[in-house]
């Protein structure tokens, strides 16, 4: 169990590993430049292969994963723009982890970034290193990575994931003194990488880091051994989204709450008590009005 085997966290800080070593991230990367005229094209895929390369041949923790507790990822960049080496569009990030003793994976993140600008050269190596930044592609990747990491640590253990959202939080610094690279900007969108990591750094993130540790590890990893048990864990943890929307109304963290769970909780809803469903769907109603539609199965 990945508890127990993976990761054992002293401080937040320190992780000791126990077990053999393998890539933390299973990632499989799409490249698509169709919106682009040009006969160029073999130039997409060097890149789509030569990043699949660079996140899955790499390890970016001291931790142990086991094969089967490998993060699965789904990277997609959405080429619009491309002047002789430089390339605008979007990137596109989904991961998941296992559920604990069942074939079950969970979205960790689903999230659309529409601001990404780099510059790449045709079987130019990518590179990364923690204290400078060469690249805005490699620093966006690498920053999703990191994100995606302090996401399944988190929901593991308390506060598990802490060392890579300071990871993450570094990139966001050292990326702000590029004055052509877009996305790093404080107050310059409410859903860019600055935000995202501001969200889960501050100090009204601490209620969403509950959150998301008991409804994973004290929820989901639980319905295997007791699904009434683990189902009920998670419907009382889900108001905590009500304070947090309290507190920070405009956070992406409810946004990225919600694209990655509301689908996974109106199932886990629906075997719940019809007092429970209708409490639910007055609730996710309130937190999330533009997609009430999601909810009308917890109605009947």
């Amino acid at each position: 169990m990945r508890i127990i085997n993976k990761l054992i966290v002293f401080g937040g800080l320190c992780l000791a590993t126990l077990n053999t070593f393998a890539q933390e991230i299973n990632a499989r990367v799409t490249v698509n430049g169709s919106k682009i005229s040009t006969t160029e094209t073999r130039i997409f895929t060097t890149l789509q292969d030569a990043l699949t390369e660079f996140i899955n041949n790499r390890k970016w923790t001291d931790a142990t994963f086991a094969v089967t507790e490998r993060i699965d990822c789904n990277i997609t960049i959405l080429l619009n723009e491309m002047t002789d080496n430089t390339f605008k569009g979007e990137i596109q990030i989904a991961a998941r982890r296992p559920v604990y003793n069942s074939s079950y994976t969970t979205a960790l993140l689903n999230f659309r970034d529409t601001q990404l600008d780099f510059e790449y050269i045709e079987y130019e190596p990518l590179e990364y290193a923690d204290n400078t930044l060469s690249s805005n592609l490699t620093a966006t990747v690498v920053f999703y990575l990191y994100t995606i990491l302090g996401l399944d640590f988190d929901s593991f253990s308390p506060k598990g994931g802490s060392v890579f959202y300071q990871q993450a939080q570094q990139i966001v610094n050292l990326a702000q003194g590029q004055a052509s690279w877009s996305g790093w900007k404080a107050f310059d969108n409410n859903n860019n990488r600055h935000a995202v990591i501001t969200a889960l750094t501050e100090n009204a993130s601490e209620t969403f880091r509950e959150l998301w540790y008991t409804y994973h590890r004290k929820g989901l990893d639980e319905m295997a051994a007791n699904a009434d048990r683990g189902r009920t864990t998670i419907l009382s943890a889900l108001p905590a989204l009500e304070q947090i929307k309290s507190a920070r109304p405009t956070s992406v963290i409810l946004q990225l709450f919600a694209d990655a769970k509301l689908e996974e909780i109106v199932l886990i809803y629906s075997k719940a008590t019809m007092q429970e469903k209708q409490q639910g769907y007055e609730m996710l109603s309130k937190l999330y009005p533009t997609q009430s539609t999601k909810f009308d199965a917890l109605r009947n």
